[in-house]
Order: structure tokens, then C-alpha cells, then sequence
């Protein structure tokens, strides 16, 4: 008679992810979370700007916020293997202004 061990902790590779691969792609779920909740924030405040309300913020500078915050998940979602950035932009409703200055260098 010869025992095996559950399917649950067994080592082959069809059994799913090792210790390690699970806390990586964990990592990579908080990151890409995190990221797309500053995204979220800025595209707010952008949205929420109007020259009356806000006289000490420049519109400027809350759309190079945008930019750097959609930029920023952008490179994160490639670095996940994530390339398609399509479904992103209509997720979080991405302004085309916003979108012409990604990856642009600041004076």
C-alpha cells in the first residue's frame, strides 16, 4: 500500500503556484492596485478643477499629475506582462489630453 499526498500541497507544477511565484504575483496585485488608485485620484482632481475653485492649483499641473500617475500604470502593467493599455483607458476614462502627454519630459 503506498500513500500520496493531497492534491492540495503536492509538488508537481500543475498544482499551482510555489510559495514564492504566489507572493510575487501578490506583490505585483498591490502594486498594480495601489497604482491605479492614484490614477483614480488625479483624473479627479483634474475633472474637479475649475478656475473658480482653484486658484492655488494651476491646470497644468494637475494634468502632469494625470500623466505621471497613467504613465507610472502603464509601465507597471508592462513590467506585469500586461500590454494592451486599451481596456485601461476606457476603464478609468482617460482624457485624450492626458493621454498626449504621457511619457513627455518637463522643464
Amino acid at each position: 500500500m503506498s500513500l500520496r499526498p493531497p492534491r492540495s500541497i503536492s509538488t508537481s507544477a500543475s498544482a499551482g503556484l510555489n510559495p514564492l511565484e504566489y507572493e510575487l504575483a501578490s506583490a505585483r496585485a498591490d502594486v498594480l492596485g495601489r497604482q491605479g488608485r492614484k490614477v483614480e485620484t488625479a483624473l479627479v482632481r483634474l475633472a474637479s478643477w475649475s478656475p473658480e475653485n482653484n486658484h492655488k492649483t494651476d491646470r497644468q499641473t494637475l494634468l502632469d499629475e494625470a500623466s505621471d500617475a497613467v504613465w507610472a500604470l502603464f509601465i507597471q502593467r508592462e513590467i506585469c506582462g500586461l500590454r494592451n493599455d486599451k481596456d485601461v483607458v476606457s476603464l478609468y476614462q482617460i482624457p485624450g489630453e492626458v493621454l498626449a502627454r504621457l511619457g513627455a519630459a518637463r522643464k
